[in-house]
């Protein structure tokens, strides 16, 4: 499966081209995990192996920030369901609702007694992945690890140790250069 969703990123989600980041930060190539996350083969890859890493882990739930953990988060959920492993999925939007019950975070939100595990599509500098270690953590709520599909190897999991929080990757930069 590793092998099978390597080569589809490689195909459709890797991009030589110069662009900004979310960081802010100039890079030479993109990987736009969305275009591989949201077709049937990568989320169907992608959950399977997130699901590996975290189905003996003794967690409650599992969220991230939107958009790019929202279909590993609702593919992971389904299999956990479908191999009898309670599970909550939830989302962390980038600022709260303006209308509504004005949430910042979506879904099954977890209990302060309940340890999660955070995802997301590319991991840079990890900057989404701290501000939702942030929420969480304002909700009393303890991170037990994240995993990201990519990590582009620019600081994530540095900034992510600091914080105490264990940093797992599908692949590296490295798997695409």
């Amino acid at each position: 499966m590793r092998k099978q969703l390597l080569l589809l990123l490689k195909r459709e989600a890797f991009l030589t081209k110069r662009v900004k980041l979310a960081s802010g930060k100039l890079s030479n190539f993109y990987i736009d995990v969305r275009k591989v996350s949201l077709s049937p083969q990568g989320v169907y890859l992608i959950s399977h192996l997130v699901f590996r890493l975290i189905k003996d882990d003794k967690i409650d739930a599992i969220g991230g920030p939107t958009l790019g953990a929202d279909p590993i988060v609702s593919g992971v959920c389904f299999l956990a369901y479908k191999n009898k492993k309670k599970l909550k999925g939830f989302l962390i939007r980038k600022s709260p609702k303006k209308h509504g019950r004005q949430k910042l975070i979506e879904g099954q939100l977890p209990s302060s007694k309940e340890r999660v595990v955070i995802v997301d599509d590319v991991a840079t500098s990890g900057s989404s992945l701290i501000k939702s270690i942030e929420v969480l953590r304002k909700n009393r709520i303890e991170v037990a690890r994240a995993v990201v599909v990519v990590d582009r190897q620019e600081g994530a999991s540095q900034n992510l140790a600091k914080l105490g929080v264990p940093l797992v990757c599908l692949f590296t930069k490295r798997d695409f250069l």
